[in-house]
């Protein structure tokens, strides 16, 4: 175990200004959605607000009029899988809506990826529905995964509840590793059985060169019983040779029973070959109000490097990153744990009770490591609507249960989000709510500087970089504010359908994802586009 521990990734400042691609979620280990990219454009349009509109009886975007478009490329009909961008690769989530392939339709969950310069398809992951059906695997909801990329690697978790790892070059130089079964496992259908859904064998598919290589799998549903309420999802967390995945542990659908109380909630792989190493020790799960769903995060307190991880019982948890042998098994050793929501949240009636609005909640958001303190936003499935919400400032150095020693400040002005933080290097936060709202606060003291109402739901997270603040909200409108402690709106886009995920930055573009295209933008006339533009965006709309 010690020599899969021996790389560390340091703290997210030093590894994001290392390196100008974003190759995972946060873009760096610590998950600071925090860019220090500079030239990027404030607005899309000419005139500082307006819309992105469709080709007449088409799904194709009208580039005419649109300022700084690299690119846009066609999605399916739902995308909430986030971008990460590596190696020239640009990869996100999405569904099968419409089908690009005549070989695989119906409800399935696709993984894209495109060329970085072009916006050109290089191959799709194309994963089936689980027989269970939306107990487990919501349909249509598509790949919810940010795929984490390292050394020509990508991992992520499928809608199945697996760990995969693919090769980044997809088959297009052949079918490596030691999975061969792609044929397969495209096409495990499902069908009725006596009015119950199962899988059945299909005929096998062969791949292409525009289809993914599976070079490992890991299945936790199989290997560790776990239980995915609706949806499985996790931004994998590489540190060394392992790698860190959320369970996506949760409720059966009466939504008063979990079904595989003992199954762990984090656990950690050999990223090399997928065969697992160890599990979390904290026994979240008799406890899990809903649902697991957030991804981990990471720092290093003294030398020692922790991983940090929200639950589904509303505790933000430190794990020690090396995994220790007890008897017949192996762990991740709980450092410390902290609970995020306020004791009031917590009485005993029935106003105070889960997912009453003024009752405790789960931590969806990923926790933020900065400067030896984590922030923590809670939360709780969108299909619960509005409720108040709590925005707590760990201090990362304490140990045991540190709820009443490590709190450093907590607002609780802020509403249920499934945001990740933003923090600027001079300590300026931001971060959304699912209301609708974007606050900015100071990270050290938690002073509020200002409040604005976007007037729709928010599902992604803030995007900071260059003095600005990107953000998308449910209507489809892209929002530009000044990253300052004085409120200022810079410009208003709307991209035509809604956003539920996070825009984000690698190598001077800002990838902004609705739920049917992914736009690349960029300043044209930093990058010399010149008149040739729309030329260059004409040949890219459809691929």
């Amino acid at each position: 175990m010690n020599r899969l521990l021996t790389v560390w990734l340091g703290a997210s400042t030093a590894f994001t200004a290392a390196a100008a691609d974003w190759p995972q979620w946060g873009g760096a280990p610590a998950r600071n959605m925090y860019c220090p990219a500079t030239g990027l454009p404030d607005h899309f349009l000419p005139q500082r607000n307006g819309e992105i509109k469709l080709k007449p009886g088409t799904e194709e975007v009208d580039a005419a009029g649109i300022k700084n478009l690299k690119w846009v490329a066609k999605l399916g009909s739902q995308s909430y899988g986030n971008v990460t961008v590596a190696g020239g690769r640009v990869f996100i989530g999405t569904n099968n809506d419409p089908p690009r392939d005549p070989r695989f339709q119906g409800d399935r969950s696709i993984l894209l990826c495109f060329d970085e310069k072009t916006g050109q398809m290089l191959w799709h992951l194309v994963v089936p529905k689980l027989a269970s059906g939306k107990v487990n695997d919501w349909e249509n909801l598509g790949i919810l995964s940010s795929p984490t990329v390292e050394d020509n690697r990508v991992y992520l978790v499928s809608n199945r509840g697996e760990v995969l790892c693919l090769d980044a070059a997809g088959m297009a130089n052949g079918n490596d590793g030691p999975y061969k079964d792609e044929a397969k496992y495209v096409v495990q259908d499902v069908v009725l059985d006596r009015g119950k859904p199962t899988e059945r064998p299909a005929p096998p598919i062969e791949p292409g060169p525009t289809d993914a290589d599976i070079l490992w799998r890991y299945d936790m549903i199989d290997e560790l019983g776990v239980f995915p309420h609706n949806a499985s999802d996790c931004a994998p967390l590489i540190v060394g040779d392992l790698v860190y995945v959320c369970t996506s542990n949760g409720q059966d659908w009466t939504h008063s029973n979990i079904p595989s109380p003992n199954a762990p909630s984090l656990i950690a792989l050999d990223k090399r070959t997928g065969a697992f190493l160890a599990e979390d020790d904290a026994h979240v799960g008799p406890h899990i109000f809903h649902g697991l769903w957030c991804s981990p995060s990471t720092g290093s307190v003294n030398g020692r490097p922790l991983i940090i991880w929200g639950g589904g019982d509303g505790f933000c948890y430190a794990f020690d990153a090396k995994p220790v042998k007890e008897g017949d098994s192996t762990y991740l050793k709980t450092v410390w744990k902290y609970d995020c929501n306020p004791p009031e949240r917590k009485v005993n009636d029935a106003a105070h009770k889960y997912p009453a609005a003024d009752g405790p909640s789960e931590i969806n958001a990923t926790p933020v490591f900065w400067k030896n303190r984590v922030y923590a936003v809670v939360g709780q499935d969108p299909e619960h609507g509005e409720g108040v919400g709590n925005l707590s400032c760990i201090d990362a150095t304490k140990t045991g249960d540190v709820t009443q020693t490590a709190k450093i400040w907590n607002y609780d002005k802020i509403h249920r989000s499934l945001s990740t933080p933003s923090i600027t290097p001079d300590g300026l936060l931001f971060v959304g709510d699912f209301s609708g709202y974007l606050h900015c606060l100071d990270a050290e003291t938690g002073k509020v500087y200002w409040v604005h109402d976007l007037k729709a739901h928010m599902w992604g997270s803030t995007m900071v970089a260059d003095g600005k603040v990107y953000a998308g909200d449910e209507d489809g409108d892209l929002i530009v504010f000044a990253a300052s402690k004085e409120k200022k709106i810079l410009s208003t886009t709307n991209v035509g359908s809604a956003i539920y995920g996070t825009p984000v930055i690698a190598n001077g573009v800002i990838y902004v994802q609705s739920n049917t295209h992914l736009f690349a933008f960029y300043d044209a006339e930093k990058a010399g586009a010149g008149t040739d533009q729309a030329q260059k965006i004409d040949i890219n709309l459809n691929k």
